[in-house]
């Protein structure tokens, strides 16, 4: 090969790496959707429908990398007094919750193998929460509302694997955990804590149509609780299934649609989930998004904002305020 054919292909590749690097950017943010409106205890679980896919979901770059990323979650939902939610130990004749939460997340990719190529990440949350329900107390009813401001359950990613079946379709496959690190009272309303470990095995799946400027993004999940030991309350497992559908203009703004879903897979058990019949509960969410990706000092840098309100909802907080933006940069 001579040295100009050489070159040509060094830069093929390094255009090629490049432009994966500007859409994987985006997993990191992807690997850590937090709390809102599971039917678990407090109806407060850790996904969240339509906020854990993104542009690029499914991409691992095929070289090493550090990946950064800023999110800010708001959700601002309720169960009416008609239901039931476990909550401090009991059972609330409904619950009002808003949630607003900060996340810091680092990805760093380590390079490939056998066609593979590796990463792994941590997220430190923030959460800020207000959450107020009514119980019944003989003929007469009280109610009560709490807050709580503080770090939250941190998020483990020991490995994400991905694979590029070609330039335009890749898969990734990870392992990750959430960690009780945060403050929890077993009395308390609100919490900065679910007080359980949780172990969240996830497939991603991105596809590109580059004649059309298409792009299309799933990703599902398997959520599995320990019992939280203070309220001896066990959490279902959780299946969540998003996907995303954006169309991508040569300005660098991408415009699209989000769905999402959380199915619980069986009941909660323990003496107040007892008294609810499991408090199985499920939901469906959609709504738009918008992205813009660019370069910063030659760094890629990619944001999103997206709205994604609750359309179903049973045993969860149902919100029409489910608001998250992201900010993602490699170095």
């Amino acid at each position: 090969m001579s040295i100009e054919s050489e070159t040509d292909a060094g830069a093929l590749r390094s255009r090629r790496v490049h432009r994966l690097l500007r859409l994987a950017i985006a997993t990191v943010t992807a690997t850590a959707w937090i709390t809102a409106a599971n039917a678990t205890e407090s109806a407060l679980g850790r996904p969240v429908a339509g906020m854990s896919v993104l542009s690029g979901i499914g991409i691992v770059p095929p070289e090493p990398v550090t990946l950064v990323s800023i999110e800010q979650i708001y959700i601002d939902g309720s169960i009416g007094a008609n239901r039931s939610v476990p909550i401090a130990g009991k059972a609330s004749l409904g619950v009002d919750a808003q949630v607003a939460f900060t996340l810091a997340s680092v990805l760093r990719v380590w390079g490939g193998a056998g066609g593979w190529d590796f990463a792994s990440g941590i997220t430190v949350p923030y959460v800020w929460t207000e959450v107020t329900a009514s119980f019944a107390a003989g003929r007469l009813g009280t109610s009560g509302s709490d807050r709580a401001s503080n770090l939250f359950d941190l998020y483990f990613t020991p490995i994400v694997a991905g694979y590029h079946f070609s330039q335009t379709a890749h898969i990734s496959l990870s392992f990750n955990f959430w960690a009780p690190t945060g403050h929890y009272d077993p009395n308390a309303l609100a919490n900065a804590s679910l007080n359980n470990w949780t172990f969240v095995p996830q497939v991603a799946f991105t596809k590109f149509v580059p004649k059309y400027g298409l792009e299309f993004d799933v990703v599902g999940s398997l959520e599995f609780y320990t019992k939280n030991t203070s309220t001896n309350y066990q959490n279902a497992p959780l299946f969540t299934l998003d996907a995303l559908a954006l169309k991508k203009f040569a300005n660098g703004v991408g415009v699209g649609v989000v769905l999402g879903t959380v199915q619980q897979l069986g009941n909660d058990s323990g003496p107040v989930a007892d008294k609810l019949n499991g408090f199985v509960g499920h939901d469906f969410s959609m709504g738009p998004i918008i992205t813009y990706s660019t370069k910063i000092d030659g760094k890629p840098l990619s944001a999103s904002l997206r709205w994604v309100p609750s359309i179903v909802s049973v045993n969860r907080l149902k919100s029409t305020t489910s608001v998250m933006a992201t900010a993602t940069v490699a170095f």
